[in-house]
């Protein structure tokens, strides 16, 4: 696999930040897809094989992306959902196997330029988008944003890019193959505190308003977003966790993980923030049961 994209590393916070600064957040559907509930929950196996093939009790799941709006760095985005062409070919964007087996739909509108422009935010405005991570439902609308600048873990860059066979891990080179400005963040770095239950969290703007904490198992490197808002923080987990169930119940935990041991070390961390902060919301990355609907959080 041959990516042409270059990155440079994110070594210390973004400017542009505003010392009490808190934020608000919009979670919007951008696009959905069906697939067999036990690729969300449930043991693996031949079981999960045997749902695979068959399609049998299927969901449908948000592919989520948030709007987050800083009073001093203005608009960014976290993830960008399904590109605009999969409303009408899907195939086009995330390649026929994908099309067929994940059964992607966007609605007319519901892209995330479109979103935007209702909200009054053009695509342009848009210089920043934080990646969770890189597999094709969360990257597959990234080249509508040239002008942005995307932030992604550095161990999520050297996954996505390196290797043989990305489609089988979850990537599409084709979503993020671009000449754009990657910015590539080391949880290993300058500037990388723990915060709250988190053991590796970096200060985005330097003001406390937007944490990215690092939250790997899912994949190599995935992070998920920590917003302060006016009386409490809110939790973007990204596919940290796939459903709320999984905060609370072993039995629901999803069957594929790329690595066990640090997924189950970040849902510790997550579980534990949960505990402790109870009012704090806590967005999973597709739940059936609670799927983003022009949701806004102050």
């Amino acid at each position: 696999m041959k990516v042409r994209a270059e990155t440079r590393r994110l070594s210390k916070p973004l400017p542009n930040g505003r010392e009490g600064a808190t934020v608000a957040v919009e979670a919007l559907k951008v696009g959905e897809a069906d697939v067999p509930r036990a690729w969300l929950e449930g043991p693996g196996g031949l079981r999960l094989l045997g749902a695979a093939v068959t399609g049998s009790g299927r969901v449908t799941v948000p592919c989520p992306a948030y709007l987050i709006h800083h009073p001093s760095a203005g608009p960014f985005l976290v993830d960008t959902g399904l590109h605009p062409s999969v409303a009408s070919k899907p195939a086009a964007n995330m390649g026929g196997v994908i099309a067929r087996f994940g059964r992607l739909r966007l609605d007319q509108g519901e892209d995330l330029p479109t979103q935007l422009r209702s909200r009054g935010v053009e695509a342009k405005a848009i210089r920043m988008v934080v990646m969770t991570h890189l597999h094709l439902d969360h990257a597959s609308g990234m080249s509508e944003f040239p002008g942005a600048t995307f932030v992604v873990a550095e161990a999520e860059w050297i996954a996505a890019t390196t290797g043989s066979r990305p489609l089988l891990r979850g990537y599409r080179p084709n979503h993020f193959n671009y000449a754009f400005d990657y910015r590539t963040l080391s949880y290993d770095g300058d500037h990388v505190a723990s915060y709250s239950t988190f053991g590796r969290t970096f200060d985005l703007f330097g003001d406390g308003s937007v944490r990215l904490a690092f939250t790997p198992g899912h994949t190599a490197g995935h992070q998920a977003v920590i917003c302060r808002l006016r009386d409490h923080d809110l939790v973007i987990a990204g596919d940290a966790i796939y459903t709320l169930r999984q905060l609370d119940d072993d039995t629901a935990l999803p069957p594929s993980p790329f690595d066990l041991h640090t997924f189950r070390r970040s849902l510790q961390e997550l579980r534990l923030f949960h505990r402790q902060y109870p009012q704090a919301p806590i967005l999973p990355g597709h739940d059936p049961e609670h799927r983003p609907s022009d949701a806004r959080f102050e």
